[in-house]
Order: C-alpha cells, then sequence, then structure tokens
C-alpha cells in the first residue's frame, strides 16, 4: 500500500516539527507499517480490493500492536485475514531466552526490586510509559507454559551412561530478603556420543534434600543407564547421589579438588602443586592412574600433609574415570562441559542483578538453557564417538528401564 501524495506531505509536515528521537520513531512507525502491509498483500496474493486469481483470502481489518524500540513505543496494525492467521517476520516474536530476559526484567521493575541498572534496561527498551503488572503475567504466564514442558519433558527415549551435575549461584528475593539461590544443572550423555540438557533447578545446592529431590525428578522422568555422575562434591551431593542413583558411580570434578587443594597451600605453591597432580591423569592405565595418586601423594606429602591427606582421602572418586573407556577419559574427568551453560546463565542473570522471586531465575535459566540443547540437537556434534560408547552396555538383556544401570 504506497503512500499517496497527501499522506506524503502530512509526513513530511509532521517531521518537520518533531525534535530527533521523535523524528526517528515516525520514521520507524510509517516505515514499518508499509513494510507490514507490503508483507500481508504479498500474503494474501492480491492488493487492497484487487482481484486475482492468486488471491488465497481477503482482509478482515486490523488489530493494533505496540512495539517497544529504543526510540519510543510505535503503534502498528497487523492485518486480520478472514482465513489463516499472519503476523509479519519483521515483528518475530523474540527467542524464548530474550522474552525471558524482558520478563523478568519487567517483573522486577514492576514489583519495586530492580536496581539502577534494571531501570536503566527497562528505559533502553523504549518503555518509558511503564508497563503494568497484568501484562507481566500475561507475558509470563505465556513463556513458562513453554518452558515448563522442557524442564518436563521424558527422558526415556535413549540411555544416557555419563551425567554431569553443576550450580552456580544468583541473588532473588525469598520471604522478603535478597539471598543467594543455586541455578543447579544437568546435561547427559547418550548412548549414542550426543549431549542433552536434562534438566535445571532452584534451590539451595547444600543440603542433600534438594539434590535428592532433583535426582528423582530426573528418575521419574525416565533417566536411566547412568554408569557414572560427575560433580563437585557439594555437601549433601555425594549422599544423593548414593541414595538416589543405585548403580551409578561418582567421579569427583578434578577441576574443583584442585581448587579446594590450593586453599590449603600457599599461592606461590599452587602451579607446581597442580601441575603434580595432573600427571596421574595423564597415565595409560587405571592401575597406573591409582599407583601415581599414591606416588604423588607421598611426594607433595612431604611438603603439605594436608594435601596428602586430601588426595588418599579423594582416591576411590577422584579415579572413578579410569574404569571407563579409555577414549573417554578427559571428557569425564571434571565438569568442564558445564561451563559454557553456567557462563551463559551468568551472563543474562548479571543484566537482572537481583531476580524477584526464584521463579523467575528458573524462567531465565531454562530459557538459556532450551536455546543451549536446541543447538545440540539442531547441528549434532558427536561429544564421545558411537563405537567407543559400544563396551558402556555390554549385556543389554539385563537393562531394565527407570533404573540407574
Amino acid at each position: 500500500m504506497a503512500l499517496s501524495q497527501h499522506d506524503l506531505l502530512r509526513l513530511l509536515e509532521s517531521l518537520r516539527s518533531a525534535d530527533g528521537l521523535e523524528l526517528v520513531r515516525e520514521v520507524a512507525e510509517r516505515l514499518l507499517q508499509e513494510l507490514i502491509e507490503a508483507e500481508a498483500t504479498a500474503r494474501i496474493g492480491a492488493e487492497w480490493g484487487e482481484r486475482t486469481e492468486a488471491r488465497t483470502t481477503w482482509r478482515n481489518g486490523h488489530r493494533e500492536k505496540t512495539v517497544t524500540t529504543q526510540a519510543g513505543d510505535l503503534e502498528l496494525a497487523i492485518p486480520k485475514l478472514r482465513a489463516g492467521s499472519f503476523f509479519p517476520s519483521l515483528l518475530e516474536r523474540r527467542r524464548r531466552i530474550d522474552q525471558a530476559l524482558y520478563a523478568v526484567v519487567m517483573e522486577a521493575y514492576v514489583h519495586g526490586v530492580s536496581t539502577r541498572s534494571v531501570d536503566d534496561l527497562v528505559k533502553a527498551l523504549g518503555s518509558d510509559t511503564g508497563i503494568s503488572k497484568s501484562e507481566v503475567s500475561r507475558i509470563c504466564a505465556g513463556l513458562d507454559e513453554q518452558l515448563d514442558a522442557f524442564r518436563t519433558r521424558p527422558l526415556d527415549h535413549v540411555r544416557f551412561p555419563y551425567v554431569f551435575l553443576d550450580a552456580t549461584y544468583v541473588k532473588a528475593r525469598v520471604d522478603h530478603q535478597i539471598v543467594s539461590q543455586a541455578v543447579v544443572i544437568a546435561t547427559g550423555v547418550t548412548e549414542d556420543g550426543g549431549r542433552e540438557v536434562l534438566g535445571v533447578m532452584v534451590g539451595d545446592s547444600e543440603t542433600e534434600v534438594f539434590w535428592s529431590e532433583f535426582l528423582r525428578s530426573l528418575r521419574e522422568r525416565g533417566l536411566s543407564g547412568v554408569r557414572l555422575v560427575i560433580s563437585d562434591s557439594h555437601s549433601g551431593l555425594v549422599k544423593a547421589i548414593r541414595k538416589v542413583m543405585i548403580g551409578a558411580g561418582w567421579q569427583r570434578c578434578r577441576v574443583h579438588f584442585v581448587r579446594n587443594v590450593f586453599s590449603v597451600i600457599p599461592k606461590g605453591s599452587a602451579e607446581m602443586v597442580a601441575a603434580t597432580i595432573r600427571t596421574l591423569f595423564a597415565q595409560p592405565t587405571a592401575d597406573a592412574v591409582r599407583a601415581q595418586l599414591d606416588t604423588v601423594a607421598d611426594m607433595l606429602g612431604r611438603q603439605f600433609p594436608k594435601v596428602k591427606e586430601m588426595l588418599l582421602g579423594a582416591k576411590e572418586d577422584l579415579t572413578a574415570f579410569a574404569d571407563f573407556p579409555h577414549q573417554h577419559w578427559k571428557k569425564i574427568q571434571s565438569t568442564n562441559p558445564l561451563e559454557r551453560l553456567n557462563r551463559e546463565t551468568k551472563r543474562r542473570s548479571d543484566v537482572v542483578q537481583v531476580f524477584p522471586n526464584t521463579a523467575a531465575v528458573t524462567r531465565l535459566a531454562t530459557a538459556v538453557l532450551v536455546e543451549l540443547h536446541d543447538e545440540w540437537i539442531a547441528f549434532p556434534r558427536r561429544y564421545l564417538s558411537i563405537k567407543s560408547m559400544d563396551s558402556l552396555y555390554p549385556d543389554t538383556t539385563t537393562h531394565l528401564p527407570g533404573t540407574a544401570g
């Protein structure tokens, strides 16, 4: 629908009298409207009132839509069709992750718990005019339905021999106080060597009750075939693994272990101690790995008796990886595969700083994980080769769905 001479002159006059930002807003609004009408015409197959064989339906008025931009709110009209639906590609709905961030920021804003940075972000999004609590609730409800479906989806379509667990921490308002909350993430390696995000939960990661609830929820959704769980030694986590993941081993994350060692030695000795400990992970066989741990413990124990005590105390759990195929060793010694997920979650949560509630934390964290999970599925890249996975389930006839083994 081209602009008439009258429309052009009227637009020119309004632009002459507008200030800089208003001019940008006027131009953007009119340009977007024209592009929307052009796309609708292409979709319908005919101009207004035009009769053509290519026509598929008819216009049926418009519905108003406010689009928030950095230039302000743009008031647009979306064409309605008598048959079918139409939504302009230019206004394609935000990805889930961006919707979640927007919803969380607005929720914090309307509940009065936002920081100055959140206020600035609200203005940058072009929402100076404000947003109602009912609108925020509507946005959140629609988004939560999608995210809940992902978070509770069945996991019984394949076995997951390796499960990784880790937590990152954010600030949220709970019972009128700002407290630290753990965002616990679980990912798994499938029996054919692929990867999937298994689940996410928000709460107090130091309690056995919390970890047990999280692990049980994975099992109830069909998680099975677990041979090894890789994680840090969070308080209560190990007990929960032993209790819930019956038949699975536990690999203590080597990276977190070394960080724990750093807390009992002088800073100047950290590099030497870390390099010495790393030698036990470079051995060719399981027997050599465990023998090297004893050697390293004795060597470092002369100067750092606490380190020797830590190594010997963690021997079984620090070397659990050695009982699995050698090709897998480097990939199952630590929770490093979760680093990207944690980093992306923190990057997004840093924008909010203080979440209005735990539901908002869960919403944003899940949205981040959905996007990364979809990348793994849409662009499959084997984390471990299919051939190397064959030895993990030598006797498939004894496997029962829903069991750790």
